[in-house]
């Protein structure tokens, strides 16, 4: 199998599954809850850095308009260009719930909150784009997919946004595809090097602002960081793991923090698939990155692109380092090569932007949105289950 020649074409991929980016055409028939004039009217609960950002991204996308928003916090209710004066606000997102004028709601709250106000968004009608992790304990998890049953006219899309990139759907398809040769192996990060604190402006907001330092409130890099990965592995393995075993601790910000500044876990999957997940806030190195490691090749997935390394298997023996016997050739990796994907739009969008148009085309087709209760549910148990093995020093099994 010739698994490069001087880059993948383009003309090679072939869309994973029935999920297709091709459905994001607006001006699709209405359905429940479409809003007026063909536009999704949305409010975001949460307006913090990521529900600001969100914000910012939702204001350049056709098809939807932000008219409403909440935050307990009145400083981050301020006047934007992301949400204008015209925006409702409101400090309580039961108002907002109450807002006859919301199609639907993206809540972008701390984890803690996720399951509470999914919940009620669903019940008052609304659809709803829950950011990741799902929810902050298996329990919770469970019983949101049983709310979303009892809800069946109402999307909720949780916010795995990398499910919506197509340079995923071009590696999934080229593991596939056998491209590089059997894959077992997966090595994951996501690395920082700071403190992860934000700063507060009044010390009796510690745990209102930097909610992520405590377990009350968060499950810290596995549920913040980590679960994008995570979700990607699922995704790939078609499934949840079986088990996995973790480590983590507390071992240089020692500033009064609960969740962990470093963990590394592996997770098992069908079929002897292994995958190393790590992250750290001491080094930046490489920071992000997702390696598949084939039997032909290896893909490392990087931010916006991917590179290929294919592994070469002449049968030359020579001595290398000292080793009788060794092929020199595949001693070290071959050159790499881009990884080539057909971009969704000329608009080349940030991946949040792409979950954002599906979860709109969900609300007028009715279609299930391809990151959803079920494979959120997956997910969050899969980094809740890492957390608990750091915990106990135990194997954990999936249940």
């Amino acid at each position: 199998m010739a698994y490069y020649n001087e880059t993948y074409s383009r003309r090679d991929f072939i869309q994973a599954g029935s999920w297709t980016l091709a459905g994001l055409a607006l001006g699709l028939p209405a359905f429940a809850g479409a809003g007026q004039n063909g536009i999704t009217r949305l409010g975001i609960i949460g307006m913090g850095n990521r529900g600001g950002g969100i914000a910012n991204i939702l204001r350049t996308l056709p098809g939807m308009e932000l008219v409403a928003c909440c935050d307990i916090m009145e400083t981050q209710l301020g006047v934007s260009a992301a949400a204008p004066e015209a925006v409702r606000r409101y400090t309580d997102y039961r108002q907002l719930l109450d807002d006859r004028a919301v199609d639907g709601v993206v809540i972008a709250l701390p984890e803690y909150l996720h399951f509470q106000s999914a919940t009620a968004a669903l019940q008052a009608g609304k659809h709803v784009y829950l950011e990741k992790t799902m929810t902050h304990t298996p329990d919770e998890a469970d019983q949101l997919v049983a709310v979303a049953a009892n809800h069946p006219k109402q999307v909720l899309q949780i916010g795995h946004q990398y499910r919506y990139f197509m340079l995923y759907h071009k590696v999934n398809e080229a593991i596939r595809q056998g491209w590089i040769g059997n894959v077992l192996q997966y090595e994951c990060q996501y690395h920082r090097n700071s403190d992860w604190r934000r700063p507060v402006p009044d010390a009796a907001l510690e745990r209102q602002v930097n909610w992520r330092m405590y377990k009350a409130y968060s499950g810290g890099l596995m549920t913040e960081l980590c679960a994008h990965q995570v979700d990607i592995l699922n995704w790939f393995a078609g499934g949840h793991p079986l088990q996995v075993t973790a480590v983590g601790g507390i071992d240089y910000w020692k500033d009064g923090r609960e969740t962990y500044d470093n963990i590394r876990a592996i997770y098992t999957y069908p079929g002897g698939v292994r995958a190393n997940v790590s992250s750290i806030l001491t080094n930046a190195y490489n920071g992000y990155s997702i390696r598949v490691l084939g039997t032909a090749g290896t893909i490392e997935i990087q931010r916006t692109g991917a590179l290929v390394y294919p592994e070469n298997h002449k049968k030359e023996l020579t001595t290398v380092d000292g080793v009788t016997g060794a092929t020199s050739e595949s001693w070290g990796q071959g050159k790499p090569v881009p990884l080539a994907f057909e971009n969704q739009d000329a608009e080349n969008r940030d991946p949040t932007a792409y979950a954002l148009l599906d979860f709109v085309d969900c609300i007028r087709t009715g279609k299930k949105p391809f990151s959803n209760v079920e494979t959120g549910r997956d997910s969050a148990k899969a980094v809740m289950l890492a957390n608990c093995s750091a915990e106990t020093g135990k194997i954990q099994q999936w249940q």
